[in-house]
């Protein structure tokens, strides 16, 4: 009896399982959503590419759908260093801006070089609603120099390639796409009516009713001076000391990733006709410190590097340096920045009695792409249960480090990550246990060592070595 009633609950309960999935594919299905209007604004002014997209979603559906899917080409994704969502709810000065989840995902039947993402609505959109998201998108190594070697004297010029209309699962009613680039001197560009060109900015469209996954693809060539500043390496290292001070060490392996230069240097034009000579090469680099800073230096292989500037107060600290000798195409420099910053301007204790770390995570140079980001954060000798909070994902590991009068060594903390921009210097925190006893264990070391040091002194001043009495 009991067997027929467990066969028969579970012959309802399985119908209605599939019937939920079902409900649930078909409210995901992009089928289900139009897009009435998308509006694209392409910033080419620096190295680093930066987009934003407004969307108005609108549910052409019966079932309502929890969320909805953008859509990136294979060659972007490579490249996409920061995706960020947010719904937009009222109107002019009164519109609020809340930030979404987004999540890449997959779904059949789709072009293999479309990668999609999946954002996560604060409510159901319901059958006819509306709503409107804003994208913000950002590429690196996406400007390919044209020609790839240059002379001294020459401007550098790249292209730019990406697509006239907005790659997306869905039929998107109504759109536009704005380029801007540096300067007028846009040397040539695909044309794909409707185009229009005033000053430095590209126009293409308006478009109507473009199919799902459509593409038109397009190239821009022009003028971009701006220094390509690459870090292919960055590795700061923090280290904590409850005696009231934190050291910060910042190694840099910085390329120019532009043209390449072609040919001699010649230092005299350089010097004498620097807006004609050069125009590209770097000329100085600012990094942005926390405030407060103090016991900076600025090095290399060599030396220490003089051509330096430190400005600031209270608020902000602004180092402006000099490499050694310019930096072409093509060209590299490694170098270190030190510097000291008072302890209790970031470090802080929670309510249950455990300590944190609130520092930058980023690269503090400005408008500079770095390829791998290494921060490793030294707790002092005798943490316990270490672990960082990191506002976007990181690989994270721990290490050991022995410094003077260690014993058992040092907790490091170590996060990696790839394709970082300025927009991704924000703070991160580290969480540790401390007892203040261990606070005095060095101390103690050097009092029983120069104990030691002194019994044994005495004790030589009194025991006779000499082979015989005389």
């Amino acid at each position: 009896m009991v067997g027929a009633m467990v066969k028969e609950a579970a012959g309802r309960i399985v119908p209605l399982i599939f019937l939920l999935l079902a409900l649930r594919l078909a409210a995901s299905s992009p089928a289900d959503l139009v897009i009435l209007k998308a509006e694209r604004r392409i910033d080419l002014t620096s190295p680093i590419v930066r987009a934003s997209v407004s969307l108005k979603v609108q549910n052409s559906g019966a079932l309502p759908s929890s969320d909805v899917l953008i859509a990136f080409p294979s060659t972007q994704i490579k490249r996409l260093s920061l995706l960020n969502v947010v719904a937009v709810e009222g109107k002019r000065k009164k519109k609020s801006f809340k930030p979404l989840t987004v999540n890449p995902t997959k779904l059949s039947d789709i072009p293999e070089d479309v990668h999609l993402f999946s954002i996560s609505l604060p409510n159901s959109l319901n059958s006819g609603e509306t709503i409107s998201l804003e994208l913000l998108f950002i590429l690196t190594h996406s400007l390919e120099p044209f020609p790839v070697e240059i002379s001294q004297s020459e401007s550098q010029f790249v292209h730019y390639d990406d697509s006239a209309v907005l790659l997306s699962p869905y039929l998107v009613k109504e759109q536009v796409t704005h380029i801007k680039t540096p300067n007028n001197k846009i040397e040539s560009y695909t044309r794909i009516n409707p185009v229009n060109v005033v000053g430095s900015e590209l126009k293409y469209g308006t478009y109507s009713d473009r199919l799902p996954f459509s593409s038109d693809l397009i190239r821009v060539h022009f003028e971009n001076n701006h220094p390509f500043a690459v870090v292919e390496e960055f590795t700061r290292e923090v280290e904590i000391s409850h005696w009231g001070s934190i050291q910060v060490t910042e190694h840099y392996s910085l390329a120019h990733a532009g043209a390449r230069h072609m040919g001699v240097f010649s230092r005299l034009d350089y010097q004498s006709k620097p807006s004609f000579n050069g125009i590209s090469s770097f000329r100085h680099l600012l990094a942005r410190l926390p405030p407060r800073v103090h016991s900076v230096y600025y090095r290399d292989e060599i030396g220490n590097i003089s051509s330096s500037h430190l400005r600031g107060d209270r608020l902000k600290s602004e180092l402006e340096i000099e490499p050694r000798y310019p930096l072409f195409g093509g060209w590299k420099a490694t170098f270190i920045i030190g510097y000291g910053l008072p302890l209790q301007d970031f470090l802080f204790e929670s309510t249950d009695g455990k300590r944190y770390l609130n520092f930058s995570l980023g690269c503090p140079l400005v408008e500079t792409t770095v390829d791998k980001l290494t921060v490793k954060v030294v707790l002092p000798e005798g943490s316990t249960d270490p672990y960082a909070v990191t506002p976007f994902a990181v690989a994270q590991r721990q290490e050991k480090s022995y410094s003077y009068l260690d014993v058992v060594g040092r907790t490091v903390i170590v996060l990696e990550k790839h394709n970082v921009v300025p927009e991704h210097n924000v703070p991160f925190q580290v969480y540790y246990k401390f007892n203040s006893v261990f606070m005095l264990a060095e101390p103690f070391m050097l009092a029983v060592a120069f104990f030691l040091f002194f019994v044994a002194c005495i004790a030589y001043q009194h025991i006779d070595l000499s082979i015989s009495k005389s």
